[in-house]
C-alpha cells in the first residue's frame, strides 16, 4: 500500500513539472536577463514600436492559454488512471474477498498487505485483530494464542511451503490444507483452504477401497481383473496367489503368456475372446490347465465391464479348481454303490412304501425275513399282496398312523418267522416332499428279542447283589419305603436289622477271596431260610439287611438270635470247615424313624455300638446312644427355621489379581459365603450347616436366595467387579435351574459376564449327561463357569476335557503346602500349565503367606483368594474395593 502512495504521488507531481519546462523554453530572455541582472523598468517600453508591444501581449495570452490547456489535459488523465486503478483494486479486493480459501499476502519486510475475509472465517478473526503493518510471523502467534495454529512459526514456514503444504487440525474438527509461496519480489502468498470434508471422503474411501479389497481377499474363489485392450492383469485375489503359486506382485501387470505355460495361456485366451464376444457379456466354462506338473480343472464365469460408451474395458475373472469335486464326485458314485452294499445288508429289515398307493419301492436282504420272500419280488407290492388279510389290515392301520402323525412311531410286537416267535421293534417315519405333504413311508424291523432278555437281566442286576443273588442296597430301601408305606397310621410295627459278618477278612487272608465269595453266598442263603420269606439283603461287602414284622423289639431280638445260631455252624466248602458269626444292630418303626434312611441309618449307628461292645453282640437303637445323630436332627430343624427367620447372611472373601505381594495385587472380584448367626447357639460353623443342607435338601432354597442376593449386591456396586456364586449339585437335579439364572439376572440387572458359578465335580458324576448339557445352557447365557476344589476329585481332567470351563480353582489342601510339600508345588505348576494350555484361568485357593503368594505369582497364577487378601466378610468392610458404596455398610440377611 505504501508502495501505491509513493506511485500515485509521482503522478500528481507532473502537470508542475511540465509548466515549469514550458515557461523556461518560452521566455529564455527573461531568464537571461535575469540572470544577467539587466533588469529594465517599466518605463523603457516606451522605446519600443505599439505593434510589437501588442504582439508580445497576445504571444503571451496564447501562450498562457495553450500552457493552461495542457495543464488541463493533464490533471484529468491523471484523475481517470487514479478512478480505474481504483476500481481494479477494488475489484481485486472483491474477487479475493470471495474465495472459498483464505489468502494472505505480506510484503518483503514480510508485512502484511492484504488479508481477506475467508481468511479471518476459518480462524474465527475479525479486521480489528489484524491491524495495519502486522508482520506475517506476528498473526501466527496470534493464532497460536487463539489455539487455531499448532504448529511453531517456523515449523509452519518449512512445512507450508513444501510441495504437499500443511494440514492444520482446529479445536472444531476442521481440517485447513496451507500453501506458502514465496515472490520473486520478496514478498508471499499463502492460501488456506478447508479440506474437512475432503479428507473425510478421502478416509472413507480409502476405507471403503480396503474393505472391498479385505473382501475380495477372503473370497475363498479366485477373482482376477484385468485390461481388455491389452490384456495385463490389474487385479488378483489371494485365492488366486495361492491356486497359482505366484505372488500377486508376480501377476499384476503381465499378460496370461507371461504367467502360464503356452497350452494354458491360449485356453485363457480363448476363454476371454469367448466372454467378450457373448452378447450378454458372460461367460462360463471349464477349462484344463497345467499347474506345475500337475493338470486342474476350472470352472470359469468371465463377466464383461464396459465403459460409459458401453465398449469393453475389463474383464473380471471369477474361477474355482473343481479337479477334487470331480473325483469327489466320482468318489460319491463309488459310495453310493457302497451304500446300497451296506443298506442290503445291514442287520435291521428296512422296507420303503410309497404313500400314494401303498407299494414297496425298497426292501433290503434282511427284510426277507419279515416278506417271506425274496425283495426283488417284493418290489411294486403292497402289504395285501403279501400278508394274509388279517395281518394286511393290521399293519396297513399302523401305516396309516404313522402316515397322519407325519413323525416316528416306534411299538414292539411278536411276529412269527422260522425261527419261532420272535419280537421286533418296528419304526415308522414319513418322509415329506417339497410341499409338506408325505411322500414315502419308512419301516425298519429289528429283532430285539435277545436285548429285551438282556435288559431283563440288567433291571435285576440294578436291584440285586451279582454275587449273592440278594436285593441290594437300592432295592432295601425300596422295600423299607413300601412298608412304611404299609405301616402308617396303624399301630403295626416292624424292625430293621443291621448285620455284619465277623471273621470275613480272616477267611479271605487265610483261604483266598474265592472261599470268602462261597462263604457270603452260604450266608445269604442261611439268612433267608431264618427270615422265612422276610426280606434280605446285601448291603455293602460283609453288612446284610433284613426286615421283621411283629412285635418289637422282641421279634427283631429273636430274628438276629436264630440268625446268629444259624451262621455259628461251621459251613463245610471245598472240603474245609470255616466258621463265622454276626453283630447286629436294629431299629424300630415307628419309633426310631419313619423314613427309610432313618430307619436304616440308626440300625447302622445302632450295629456301630454294638461293635463298639464285642463282636457278636446285638444292640437296639436309643436316641440317647448317639448324641451326635440327635444333635444333627435339631440344628436340621433349626436350620429349617433359619432360612424362612432370615437368620442367614453373605459374607464376601475378595479374589485378587496375582502379584509380588499382597499390596500390589488389585481386586478383581468376590466370592459370596454364607454365614448362619443362630440366636441362641451364636455364629455356626458353615462346615456344620452347609452339608446338612446338602443333605436334607435345604441347600436348593438356601442356594436360590445366594444367588438372587449376591447377584443384586454386585449390581449395586459402582465398580465391575465378578461375584462367584456356588451351586450345589442338588440344584442340578431340581428345578429349572437355567431358568431361575436367567431370571435372577433379568431381576437384578446384573450383566451375565460378571456372574461366576463355581460347581464341584459332583455336578457331573452324579448324572454326567445332564449335568454337562446344564452347564452348556448356564455357559449360553453369557455367564462364567468354574471347577472348584480342583485336584481334591478323581476324574476332573474328563471333565476339563468335557466342557470349556472359564476358571479353575486350585484346592487350597495344596496351596497351603506351598513351601513345606515339594509335591504340592510341582502339582499347583502342573495345574497351573495344563489350565492355561486348555486355555483357562487359574485361581489358587487358601493363599496365606506372602511365600504362597510369592510362589504362585512367579509361576503365573491368574489369581488369589485367602486371608492374605482378604477374610470373609459383610461388603460394608470391602466398601472401597466395591466403589464406597454406601447401601452395603450391612450384611445382606435372608428375609421370609
Amino acid at each position: 500500500m505504501a508502495d501505491r502512495t509513493r506511485q500515485a504521488g509521482g503522478k500528481d507531481s507532473i502537470p508542475a513539472k511540465a509548466l515549469l519546462c514550458l515557461i523556461a523554453i518560452a521566455m529564455p530572455g527573461g531568464f537571461a536577463r535575469a540572470d544577467s541582472g539587466a533588469f529594465a523598468p517599466s518605463g523603457l517600453l516606451g522605446d519600443l514600436e505599439p505593434n510589437v508591444i501588442w504582439e508580445l501581449l497576445i504571444g503571451g495570452v496564447v501562450l498562457a492559454s495553450f500552457i493552461g490547456a495542457i495543464v488541463l489535459w493533464i490533471v484529468t488523465a491523471l484523475r481517470k488512471v487514479k478512478r480505474s486503478q481504483l476500481r481494479r483494486t477494488a475489484l481485486i479486493s472483491s474477487a479475493l474477498n470471495h474465495l472459498n480459501q483464505g489468502v494472505v499476502m505480506t510484503d518483503p519486510r514480510m508485512r502484511i498487505v492484504f488479508c481477506n475475509d475467508r481468511y479471518l472465517e476459518i480462524y474465527g478473526l475479525s479486521r480489528a485483530d489484524v491491524p495495519r503493518n502486522m508482520t506475517g510471523p506476528e498473526l501466527l502467534e496470534l493464532r497460536r494464542r487463539r489455539g487455531v495454529l499448532d504448529v511453531g512459526v517456523d515449523d509452519f514456514y518449512a512445512r507450508a511451503a513444501a510441495p504437499e503444504g500443511l494440514i492444520t487440525e482446529l479445536p472444531n474438527g476442521k481440517s485447513v490444507l496451507v500453501r506458502y509461496f514465496p515472490l520473486p519480489n520478496g514478498g508471499s502468498i499463502a492460501t488456506h483452504l478447508d479440506c474437512t470434508d475432503q479428507r473425510r471422503l478421502s478416509r472413507k474411501l480409502a476405507s471403503t477401497t480396503q474393505f472391498l479389497e479385505s473382501v475380495l481377499d477372503n473370497v475363498p474363489v479366485c477373482v482376477a481383473a484385468k485390461n481388455i485392450e491389452d490384456g495385463r492383469y490389474i487385479f488378483a485375489n489371494r485365492a488366486f496367489e495361492r491356486f497359482s503359486r505366484f505372488a500377486r506382485d508376480h501377476i499384476i501387470g503381465k499378460r496370461a503368456e507371461e504367467i502360464f505355460s503356452r497350452e494354458t495361456a491360449a485356453s485363457i485366451e480363448a476363454a476371454d475372446q469367448a466372454a467378450v464376444k457373448a452378447p450378454e457379456g458372460y461367460h462360463r466354462s471349464e477349462l484344463l490347465i497345467e499347474r506345475s506338473s500337475e493338470k486342474r480343472i476350472l470352472a470359469s464365469n468371465r463377466v464383461i465391464a464396459r465403459n460409459e460408451a458401453g465398449e469393453p474395458e475389463f474383464l473380471i475373472a471369477l474361477f474355482e479348481d473343481v479337479t477334487d469335486r470331480r473325483s469327489l464326485s466320482r468318489e460319491l458314485e463309488n459310495n453310493k454303490k457302497f451304500l446300497e452294499l451296506v443298506v442290503d445288508n445291514i442287520p435291521v429289515s428296512l422296507i420303503v412304501e410309497r404313500v400314494s398307493d401303498g407299494r414297496y419301492l425298497l426292501a433290503n436282504r434282511s427284510a426277507e425275513t419279515i416278506l417271506n420272500r425274496r425283495r426283488e419280488d417284493a418290489t411294486g407290492l403292497t402289504a395285501a399282496d403279501i400278508f394274509n388279510p388279517r395281518e394286511a389290515k393290521l399293519i396297513i392301520a399302523r401305516d396309516e398312523a404313522a402316515i397322519r402323525k407325519r413323525g416316528m412311531i416306534a411299538e414292539e410286537h411278536p411276529i412269527s418267522t422260522k425261527d419261532g416267535l420272535r419280537l421286533f421293534l418296528t419304526r415308522r417315519m414319513t418322509v415329506l416332499d417339497d410341499n409338506g405333504e408325505p411322500q414315502y413311508l419308512i419301516k425298519t424291523h429289528e429283532d430285539v428279542t435277545d436285548r429285551r432278555q438282556t435288559e431283563s437281566r440288567m433291571a435285576h442286576m440294578a436291584y440285586h447283589d451279582g454275587l449273592t443273588d440278594l436285593p441290594n442296597r437300592a432295592a432295601f430301601l425300596q422295600a423299607l419305603a413300601q412298608m412304611i408305606e404299609a405301616c402308617a397310621g396303624t399301630d403295626e410295627e416292624f424292625a430293621v436289622l443291621c448285620v455284619d459278618l465277623d471273621g470275613l477278612k480272616e477267611i479271605n487272608d487265610v483261604f483266598g477271596h474265592a472261599m470268602g465269595d462261597k462263604v457270603l453266598i452260604e450266608v445269604g442263603q442261611r439268612l433267608q431260610a431264618v427270615a422265612r420269606g422276610g426280606v434280605v439283603a446285601r448291603l455293602s461287602g460283609d453288612e446284610f439287611g433284613l426286615i421283621i414284622d411283629g412285635k418289637q423289639p422282641a421279634a427283631g431280638i429273636a430274628l438276629a438270635e436264630q440268625a446268629a445260631e444259624a451262621l455259628g455252624r461251621d459251613f463245610a466248602i471245598d472240603g474245609k470247615s470255616v466258621r463265622t458269626g454276626l453283630t447286629t444292630g436294629i431299629s424300630v418303626f415307628p419309633h426310631n424313624g419313619s423314613d427309610a434312611a432313618s430307619l436304616l441309618a440308626n440300625a447302622g449307628a445302632a450295629l456301630f455300638r454294638a461293635k463298639g461292645k464285642s463282636r457278636g453282640t446285638i444292640s437296639i437303637y436309643e436316641p440317647e446312644m448317639d448324641q451326635q445323630i440327635r444333635d444333627r436332627r435339631v440344628l436340621h430343624q433349626e436350620l429349617s427355621v433359619a432360612i424362612k427367620n432370615g437368620e442367614l447372611s453373605l459374607y464376601y472373601q475378595p479374589q485378587a489379581a496375582t502379584a509380588v505381594s499382597a499390596t500390589a495385587s488389585e481386586a478383581v472380584g468376590f466370592e459370596a459365603l454364607a454365614r448362619w448367626h443362630h440366636p441362641v447357639r451364636g455364629f455356626v460353623p458353615p462346615g456344620d450347616f452347609i452339608p446338612l443342607a446338602e443333605e436334607s435338601g435345604l441347600i436348593v432354597e438356601m442356594g436360590e436366595w445366594i444367588l438372587r442376593e449376591a447377584c443384586r449386591e454386585a449390581a449395586s456396586w459402582a465398580m465391575p467387579l465378578q461375584v462367584a456364586v456356588n451351586l450345589s449339585p442338588a440344584q442340578f437335579t431340581h428345578g429349572d435351574l437355567v431358568g431361575l439364572v436367567h431370571s435372577i439376572l433379568l431381576e437384578t440387572g446384573l450383566t451375565p459376564d460378571r456372574l461366576e458359578l463355581e460347581i464341584t465335580e459332583g455336578v457331573l458324576i452324579e448324572d454326567f449327561d445332564r449335568g454337562l448339557s446344564l452347564l452348556r445352557r448356564l455357559k449360553a447365557l453369557g455367564v462364567r463357569i468354574s471347577m472348584d476344589d480342583f485336584g481334591s476329585g478323581y476324574s476332573s481332567l474328563s471333565y476339563l476335557q468335557a466342557f470349556p470351563f472359564d476358571k479353575i480353582k486350585i484346592d487350597r489342601a495344596f496351596v497351603i503346602n506351598l513351601g513345606r510339600n515339594p509335591q504340592s508345588a510341582a502339582i499347583v505348576r502342573a495345574v497351573i500349565d495344563l489350565g492355561h494350555g486348555l486355555e483357562m484361568s487359574i485361581v489358587a485357593e487358601g493363599v496365606e503367606t506372602e511365600e504362597q503368594l510369592a510362589f504362585l505369582a512367579e509361576e503365573g497364577c491368574d489369581a488369589v483368594q485367602g486371608y492374605l487378601i482378604g477374610k470373609p466378610a459383610p461388603i460394608g468392610q470391602y466398601a472401597a474395593l466395591v466403589g464406597g458404596a454406601g447401601n452395603v455398610m450391612e450384611p445382606a440377611r435372608k428375609t421370609a
